[in-house]
């Protein structure tokens, strides 16, 4: 029903010549809190402005200015033009993979602390990454000038780089292949499981994601029946962040691959590689923090995810 507001005096709430009532505070932030598409407005999400030009059109003010409309949402820290992506999880078993994985993480395998001789790794594939070989060769940096890195340039292939990251002692190992795979990975895993110490190791645990590589039951008896002290941990589908691979991928990528410029794909290789090196001589764990405890008591706040996953 639109309503005229008359002009409130004593609200307290300021906006342009005159006064609004704070009822019309309150409608105008339920508004923001609802998408454009209930109201057959063809936008994603709101602005102030947006938010002004509704509230007038509905009738519930004659005008208002989206400065006026921003200072009330910020009373109550609404943004509706921002937005956060998430993702449900869908794991019937989410909480016991990702709490099994926690656990590695903090060194415990079943309840059981691990042994000195017991070691966790974090493996995953980082695809099609890019040799780009620019047209003009990068200029370096010089005094009030950053460095210079050409728009244009010519694709000279990809590498699937596969890596396995020795969550306790920051080790890396990989290799790139033209593709990835099972034949791929498992070379990666024989990398690993061939040399000291995880050659005469009590137990390898191998933190892995859901990828075709290494998936199901199928992978856990190929990879056990070639390497007895090797354990698969398979993480719920769709949680990477569990994965700590990802966080030296993420260090990669800032630092090796951004900006890309690559004059061929063995330099490319070979810049991957050198790279686990100059890493590991400085490099230490990962202060990982979040435990399974951590993981209960984050559930018990969302209901909803807690009733599907746990």
């Amino acid at each position: 029903m639109k309503i005229a507001w008359r002009v409130w005096k004593n609200s307290g709430a300021r906006g342009g010549p005159g006064f609004f009532p704070p009822e019309l505070v309150v409608q105008v932030k339920a508004l923001a809190c609802e998408l454009p598409v209930r109201h057959g407005v063809p936008l994603s999400h709101w602005s102030s402005p947006d938010i002004a030009r509704q509230v007038c059109q509905s009738g519930l003010v004659a005008t208002i200015s989206g400065s006026t409309i921003w200072r009330w949402l910020h009373q109550d820290a609404l943004r509706p033009w921002y937005h956060r992506s998430w993702i449900f999880p869908r794991d019937p078993q989410f909480v016991p993979k990702a709490g099994r994985i926690l656990d590695l993480y903090a060194r415990t395998w079943a309840g059981k602390p691990l042994e000195s001789d017991e070691f966790v790794i974090s493996a995953d594939e980082k695809t099609s990454i890019q040799a780009r070989r620019r047209i003009h060769a990068t200029a370096p940096p010089q005094p009030h000038r950053p460095m210079l890195v050409e728009h244009e340039y010519a694709r000279c292939g990809a590498w699937a780089y596969i890596a396995a990251l020795d969550v306790h002692h920051a080790r890396v190992f990989g290799r790139c292949e033209s593709t990835t795979g099972i034949a791929a990975f498992d070379r990666l895993v024989q990398q690993v499981m061939t040399r000291p110490p995880y050659n005469e190791a009590r137990r390898v645990f191998w933190v892995v994601d859901n990828g075709s590589s290494h998936r199901g039951a199928a992978s856990v008896a190929r990879l056990q029946n070639k390497f007895r002290r090797l354990t698969l941990v398979h993480g719920p589908v769709h949680a990477s962040w569990l994965n700590q691979i990802e966080i030296y991928f993420s260090i990669l990528q800032r630092k090796v691959l951004s900006p890309n410029n690559f004059s061929g794909l063995e330099t490319l290789a070979e810049r991957l590689l050198d790279f686990q090196y100059y890493w590991e001589v400085t490099a230490k764990p990962f202060e990982w923090k979040f435990t399974r405890s951590d993981l209960t008591a984050l559930l018990s706040k969302c209901p909803l995810i807690n009733r599907v996953a746990a």
